[in-house]
């Protein structure tokens, strides 16, 4: 298996001209779509080739108003309950800015959000006296793969996007997707809207969860698997991970570095808002395994990144 990804990395691509110009294209529908969601539907992309790129480069464009969410479903498992809470949080963030800015002062009446059962937090996603265009977006790469295929993680799934603040933008790869979902589902909860979207794009990153773990493989694999997850995360995503690997370089005799010192210095840097838009990267890192956390000598939780010194350099040449 290693080998035949090594040789398929190496082949050189076609018809780059085209598949440019089709690329561009589907850049050009960007307003409609957005315009779809605001309308309430949910975005279904298919068509051969991988959209990861595709969706992430349309989030990072025309959905910069609102607070995203990624699901990666090519992973083997995914906590649903926990983007769940993740949405109420940002969603209950976008509602205190709300108040604050209309007000002028935060209210004092607001109590702290405190997530409970599965059924508050949706009924919160779908509360119907707040505003029509306050609401959270969740990106779902494959939503056929193998980390929510099954039948319950479908229906939570149709759960969230009936949320009446809540848009979704999916992805599907396998010809009997839609086998996953009944009528109700299609029609009513998902409410999709199917955009043919064929890439021809290699699914590098798909391709590297059958699982992915850094700490498997030579120095050479585990910086070249690390360098294409990477290079897949936005700009931000990528700025935080090379916070984490600076520390980790300058103080390799520590045990990892605090979560409360990496959000401190990210807030400094402009790279995060809030512990909420920290936690969704870290997230991601820990879904590809790319960071683990560990608990100090002090009690701290505190992040590392499984790689030697001089992996941990070449990683950070690579996506600078």
């Amino acid at each position: 298996m290693q080998e035949l990804r090594e040789v398929a990395a190496n082949i050189e691509p076609k018809h780059e001209k085209e598949v440019n110009d089709l690329i561009n294209s589907y850049k050009s529908l960007y307003s409609e779509w957005l315009f779809v969601l605001r309308c309430g539907f949910a975005l279904l992309m298919y068509g051969f080739g991988s959209k990861k790129a595709l969706i992430e480069d349309f989030a990072t464009r025309s959905l910069t108003e609102y607070s995203v969410v990624v699901v990666n479903g090519y992973l083997q498992s995914i906590n649903l309950k926990q983007v769940v809470i993740t949405l109420a949080e940002l969603l209950w963030d976008q509602l205190k800015l709300r108040k604050k800015t209309t007000s002028g002062n935060p209210s004092k009446s607001q109590q702290p959000f405190n997530p409970k059962s599965m059924d508050d937090l949706l009924a919160f996603l779908d509360k119907p006296d707040i505003g029509d265009e306050c609401f959270v977006c969740i990106i779902v790469h494959n939503i056929d793969g193998p980390g929510v295929r099954d039948s319950d993680s479908q229906q939570c799934l149709a759960s969230i996007a009936a949320c009446s603040h809540v848009r979704m933008v999916a992805s599907i790869d396998h010809v009997n997707a839609p086998l996953l979902w009944d009528k109700k589902m299609v029609h009513t909860q998902f409410n999709w809207y199917w955009c043919h979207v064929p890439t021809f794009a290699p699914y590098k990153v798909e391709a590297m969860f059958f699982p992915f773990i850094l700490a498997h493989g030579g120095t050479a694999q585990s910086v070249k698997t690390a360098s294409i997850v990477l290079q897949s995360l936005t700009p931000n995503a990528q700025n935080v991970f090379k916070v984490l690997a600076e520390h980790q370089l300058a103080h390799s005799d520590e045990e990892g570095m605090p979560i409360n010192n990496l959000y401190t210095t990210c807030r400094e840097r402009f790279l995060v808002s809030s512990q909420v838009t920290l936690n969704s990267h870290l997230t991601e890192f820990k879904d590809h395994e790319l960071i683990k956390t560990k608990r100090n000598s002090d009690g701290q939780d505190c992040l590392c990144i499984p790689l030697t010194n001089e992996a941990l350099q070449k990683l950070i040449a690579e996506i600078i």
